[in-house]
């Protein structure tokens, strides 16, 4: 019986190591996998917390629960290891934080130095996406 599971499980590794070599030499892998990294790519950037609904920057009260909300949703995506959607987190709270440049020196020290770079590159791309949503906002008042 010991024998016969040996065999078995020699000839599924056997099985297995043929068909992924097989699949490897195939002219038509590598660029069907490079162009479903690039459609990865796309969906992700696609993807982005660009839907983030900003509060009234004239509500205080909700721009103080935003920016508390998006700390911990940052806080908990760090720990979970997803850097990206933290730093897009964190950068909607630093786009909403009342005194930013105070908020960035505190996080220059207190994140390592690569998710600290991340987050200065991405706040260019929040920023506008904030003032956006505050035209439309007084728009609307005005109707």
């Amino acid at each position: 019986m010991a024998i016969a599971a040996g065999v078995c499980g020699t000839l599924f590794v056997g099985y297995c190591i043929y068909f992924d070599h097989k699949r490897h030499k195939d002219p038509e892998f590598k660029r069907k996998l490079r162009e479903r990294r690039h459609a990865n790519k796309q969906d992700k950037a696609v993807n982005r917390p660009s839907t983030v609904d900003f509060p009234n920057m004239k509500d205080y009260q909700a721009v103080q629960k935003f920016f508390a909300q998006e700390v911990q949703l940052s806080d908990e995506l760090l720990a979970a290891g997803d850097v990206e959607n933290a730093v897009d987190h964190l950068a909607n709270a630093v786009t909403v934080c009342d005194q930013p440049n105070e908020l960035l020196q505190v996080l220059q020290q207190t994140f390592p130095p690569n998710v600290f770079h991340l987050l200065i590159q991405r706040l260019p791309l929040i920023a506008p996406r904030v003032l956006k949503q505050e035209r439309r906002l007084q728009e609307e008042d005005v109707e």
